[in-house]
C-alpha cells in the first residue's frame, strides 16, 4: 500500500452554486460539494466514498443531499451474496444467444450503465484554476510543531492493512483469448441423424476441457490482463442456488459464432495496451455518446474523454496481501471478434471494485450491456475477494429513486445504501419505504446516533502551504490568524477524522 512519502492532495471548491441536473433536466436544482485531486491514495479514496463522495475525472464530488434536487446515495452490493435476478439471468442467457448464433436481439438496453460525472447528470467541472505547484517536490513534513496531531507516518500505517493475502489470479471472463481467437475447437462430428452436428457429450467433460484450455491461454498471456473463468467444482448440490460464475461460463458457449474477451488495463498510469488502444476506445466513447446521450458530434471530444474516463488520481499501488493486478484505476474493455465494442471503467480500492463508468457501441444497445458488465464486475469483484479476502464489495456509485431509471442500482442484492448523517451502511430494503416517502431521508434510524469520525478539533487537519505538510494550527500561526477557518472546518467534516488527519489540503 502507500508508503511514509504517499500523499493526498486536493483543492476544495465548496458547494454553493446550483447546476444543472441530468435527472429531472432542473437547470441549476444539482448542488454538490466539490474538490480538485492532485493526487490520491487509494485507501484514501476509500474512506471518501464511504463518506459519499464520489470521482469523475480528478473531480471529487459529494452531492448536497438535502439541497439538490435529485439526492444520489452511495450504494454498494455484497458480492458474495450476490445472486442473480430472473432479469439478470435473461441478460446472460440474451447474450448466450447472441454469442452462439450471431443474432442480435430486437429492443432497446433494458438497463442504464454505470452513471459518471461524464455523463449529462455528472457535475461541472470546477471553475477556480488548480494550481500545478502543489505537485512539486520536495514536500517538508513539519508536523511536529504540534505535538498532539499525528503525523503522516501514523496515518499511512492505516492503509497498509487494508488487503489481506489471497493466491488466486484475477478473473472475470470465461473467454480470454488475447488475440481473437475462438476458445475452443470444435468436437468431431458424430453418428447421429446429423453427421454435420457434433456428438453429444457430458456436460461435466465439457466444463473439464474448458478448464484446461483456460489455463492453456492464461500462461499464454502477455502483458495484458485477460480475465478468464474461475475454476468450479464437478458438481454441486441441488438443493443450492447456481452461482452467478455458473450463468457467466453458460454465457460464453463453445462452438460460437463469436468470440468475446474481456481485457483489463491499466489507465492510470497508462499501460502500453492502453496506450495501443486509446483511438478504438475512443471511438466507442464517442459513437455512444452521441447515440445514447444526443451529444453532437464536437461535443465528445477527445480531451473529455481523456479527462473524465482516462484521467485518475488514483495512484498505482502494490501490495504483497493485496490483488496481483494491483489497486488503482483501469478500464475493462470487452473485445467481440477482435475489436472493442465496450468498455467498462473501474478502480479497484482496498475493500471494493468501484464501478465508474460503461460505454458501448451503439450498434450493441439491444444486448443490455450496463447490466451485463455489472455482473461481470461483481464476478470480477469476487475472485479478486479470493485474492484479498476485505475485498468483498461491489460500488454502482449513486442511488437515485427519485429517477425511475436509476432505480435498477437497487436490484443488485443484497446492498447497502450509506446514511448521509451517521456514513453507516444500511439495507436497502428499510431505506426505499423512507424515500418514497421523502426525497432525502436519515437511513439510520437511532436518533442519538452521529457521525462517529466527524473532526472536532480543526487544528488537525493537515494543509500544504508552499510546499509544506503542517496542521491547520501551524498554518493559523503562520499566516497570523488565518481568515479561512469555516472553509476548512466544513472541510474537515466533509471528509471526515482519517482524511483529514491524512490528505494535505493545498492552501496558497
Amino acid at each position: 500500500m502507500a508508503g511514509n512519502k504517499s500523499y493526498t492532495i486536493v483543492e476544495y471548491f465548496g458547494g454553493d452554486d446550483g447546476y444543472r441536473c441530468g435527472y429531472c433536466k432542473n437547470q441549476i436544482g444539482n448542488f454538490s460539494h466539490g474538490m480538485w485531486s492532485h493526487t490520491m491514495t487509494v485507501q484514501d479514496y476509500q474512506d471518501l466514498i464511504d463518506r459519499g463522495w464520489r470521482r469523475s475525472g480528478k473531480y471529487v464530488y459529494k452531492p448536497i443531499l438535502k439541497k439538490t434536487c435529485c439526492p444520489q446515495y452511495t450504494i454498494r452490493c455484497h458480492a458474495l451474496k450476490f445472486q442473480p435476478s430472473k432479469s439478470h439471468k435473461k441478460i446472460l442467457k440474451k447474450m448466450s444467444k447472441f454469442i452462439s448464433k450471431g443474432e442480435l436481439p430486437k429492443g432497446e438496453e433494458d438497463g442504464e450503465p454505470m452513471d459518471s460525472g461524464c455523463g449529462e447528470a455528472g457535475p461541472r467541472e470546477p471553475s477556480k484554476v488548480c494550481h500545478p505547484e502543489v505537485k512539486c517536490a520536495p514536500i517538508t513534513d513539519i508536523q511536529k510543531e504540534v505535538a498532539e496531531c499525528p503525523t503522516i507516518t501514523e496515518g499511512q500505517k492505516k492503509t497498509g492493512d487494508a488487503a489481506p493475502k489471497g493466491s488466486e489470479t484475477s478473473q472475470k471472463d470465461p473467454v480470454s483469448v488475447p488475440d481473437g481467437r475462438t476458445a475452443a475447437a470444435a468436437p468431431k462430428p458424430g453418428m447421429g441423424a446429423d453427421p454435420n452436428r457434433p456428438q453429444c457429450r457430458k456436460a461435466k467433460d465439457l466444463r473439464k476441457e474448458r478448464r484446461l484450455q483456460k489455463e492453456q491461454m492464461r500462461q499464454h498471456t502477455d502483458g495484458v490482463s485477460s480475465i478468464v473463468s474461475p475454476a468450479h467444482p464437478t458438481a454441486t448440490h441441488t438443493n443450492q442456488p447456481k452461482p452467478l460464475e455458473e450463468f457467466i461460463n453458460e454465457s460464453l458457449p463453445e462452438n460460437s459464432s463469436h468470440c468475446l474477451e474481456v481485457r483489463l488495463v491499466r489507465s492510470n498510469p497508462p499501460s502500453p495496451q492502453f496506450k495501443a488502444s486509446f483511438d478504438a476506445s475512443y471511438q466507442v466513447y464517442k459513437l455512444y455518446q452521441m447515440a445514447i446521450h444526443k451529444d453532437p458530434p464536437d461535443k465528445p471530444s477527445e480531451s473529455q474523454f481523456r479527462r473524465f474516463l482516462c484521467d485518475s488520481p488514483l495512484e498505482a499501488e502494490h501490495s504483497p496481501d493485496g490483488p496481483e493486478v494491483g489497486y488503482g484505476s483501469f478500464h475493462q474493455q470487452y473485445w467481440l471478434d477482435g475489436r472493442i465494442v465496450a468498455v467498462g471503467v473501474i478502480d479497484i480500492l482496498p475493500t471494493c471494485v468501484s464501478s465508474v463508468y460503461l460505454y458501448y457501441h451503439p450498434d450493441f444497445a439491444s444486448l443490455s450491456l450496463g447490466s451485463y458488465s455489472a455482473l461481470r464486475e461483481i464476478a470480477f469483484t469476487r475472485q479478486l475477494q479470493k485474492q484479498s479476502p476485505k475485498l468483498s464489495y461491489y460500488y454502482l456509485g449513486f442511488y437515485i429513486h427519485s429517477c425511475p431509471k436509476m432505480r435498477y442500482k437497487g436490484q443488485y442484492r443484497p446492498s447497502d445504501l450509506l446514511c448521509p448523517e451517521t456514513y453507516v451502511w444500511v439495507p436497502i430494503e428499510r431505506c426505499v419505504p423512507h424515500l418514497e416517502n421523502s426525497r432525502y431521508a436519515r437511513f439510520n434510524q437511532d436518533p442519538d446516533a452521529g457521525d462517529a469520525r466527524v473532526l472536532k478539533d480543526v487544528g488537525r487537519a493537515l494543509v500544504l502551504y508552499r510546499r509544506t505538510v503542517m496542521p491547520y494550527a501551524a498554518y493559523s500561526r503562520k499566516r497570523k490568524g488565518s481568515s479561512d477557518e469555516s472553509e476548512v472546518q466544513q472541510y474537515a467534516g466533509l471528509v471526515g477524522q482519517d482524511c483529514a488527519e491524512r490528505i494535505l489540503l493545498y492552501r496558497s
